[in-house]
């Protein structure tokens, strides 16, 4: 995943056994971790799809 200029930005997701889906930065998976429910991840792409949320 290419994320707004920025080369080699990738995302790992995964379904955690809690019922949520885990997201981290590949490259430092030691580091920060999000911890969402499949509709708010759902949700999430839904609005990056339609242009709805800014990254930068």
């Amino acid at each position: 995943m290419q994320v707004s200029g920025i080369k080699n930005a990738t995302i790992e997701v995964a379904a955690l056994g809690t019922g949520s889906i885990g997201i981290r930065d590949s490259k430092d998976p030691m580091g920060p971790r999000l911890s969402v429910t499949q509709a708010d991840l759902k949700d999430l792409i839904e609005r990056i799809k339609a242009g709805r949320l800014a990254l930068r």
